[in-house]
């Protein structure tokens, strides 16, 4: 069974200390809060990140952006699409020239990113660019051929009957407008929004860098409330239950106590041995349970910090 290790030095001082003497508490642990790491939703490099460690930020605020250029410019083009499809449900006959352009236009986009993908390829056999590149480019000529498809095929039917020709393009326009959607997401993915209220813990990546999805970006956690993760020992777990009003206390000074009030949120239904650093035969046979203290804090109160719960009802 693993520890960590500060839990192991104050779970061995508190069992330790059993066999000696009475002690003025009934358990000891560290504080610890509920930490989120934020994490990338989209692939680009990093444009802005201005976040810095210490900063308290609200759920839902923007704190960066990524570079989404490409599924910024295949919405605009899907866009562009829907509004001639739409157009042309009012009025096909006089668009036949518009359509023409605008398939010349598709055309050379699709020639440019054919040279792009022959140029990309050579970066990657000499390691100057990665998959990740040459697989975007891939799939936008895929997304360009069958673009160039669809306007072929509303060209010919500029020229068929009016009535079928509507008819058509409004079948072409739903799956466009779910291309559409897709791209308006991955698009907004791009925007680096911090999911809770809370206090910036860690930054593990700045301007400048590339982002992967699912890469950490940084870690926040809500300070304003945290938990006492402590041990006690079996003859000590009947005297507490769930949502029991307990008090804790921090170091104030070499012999003054700091008090708060604390809840207790959770108690673990499996018991854990004392770490093997414990010499006598009968410590090691001593068996704990975790617990969890809910602890408002008042500015004081640190991560890691090491703190002591006392039963209210041994209290003078």
């Amino acid at each position: 069974m693993k520890y960590n290790l500060t839990a192991g030095i104050f779970l061995t001082l508190f069992i330790s200390s059993c066999g000696g003497g009475k002690l003025d508490y009934d358990a000891s642990g560290n504080f610890e809060a509920d930490e989120v790491i934020v994490s990338a939703e989209q692939n680009g490099q990093i444009l802005s990140f201005p976040l810095q460690e210490g900063a308290q930020i609200k759920a839902g605020d923007i704190v960066g952006q990524l570079d989404v250029t490409i599924p910024t410019l295949q919405k605009e083009q899907v866009q562009a699409t829907i509004q001639a499809l739409s157009q042309k449900t009012a009025d096909p006959v006089p668009q036949t020239q518009l359509v023409q352009r605008q398939l010349l236009v598709q055309e050379a986009q699709l020639q440019q990113q054919y040279r792009e993908r022959i140029r990309t390829e050579n970066l990657v056999k000499s390691d100057a660019a990665t998959q990740k590149q040459l697989d975007d480019i891939n799939a936008l000529i895929v997304q360009l051929e069958r673009q160039l498809n669809v306007t072929r095929q509303q060209l010919k039917l500029n020229n068929s009957n009016t009535a079928t020709q509507n008819r058509s393009i409004l079948s072409e326009k739903a799956p466009l407008e779910k291309n559409l959607a897709q791209l308006e997401e991955q698009v907004r993915k791009g925007k680096i929004i911090n999911p809770v209220t809370g206090t910036v813990l860690s930054k593990y990546a700045y301007q400048g860098e590339m982002a992967t999805i699912g890469k950490p970006l940084y870690k926040i956690a809500n300070i304003d409330t945290l938990y006492l993760k402590a041990y006690v020992t079996g003859a000590t777990l009947p005297e507490i239950q769930l949502g029991q009003q307990v008090t804790v206390r921090i170091d104030q000074g070499k012999t003054d106590y700091k008090s708060y009030p604390g809840v207790i949120t959770w108690i673990s239904d499996k018991s854990e041995f004392t770490p093997k650093t414990i010499q006598t035969k009968n410590e090691r046979a001593n068996l704990v349970y975790a617990i969890k203290v809910r602890v408002k804090n008042d500015g004081y109160l640190k991560i890691g910090m090491y703190a002591e719960m006392l039963i209210n009802k041994k209290q003078s």
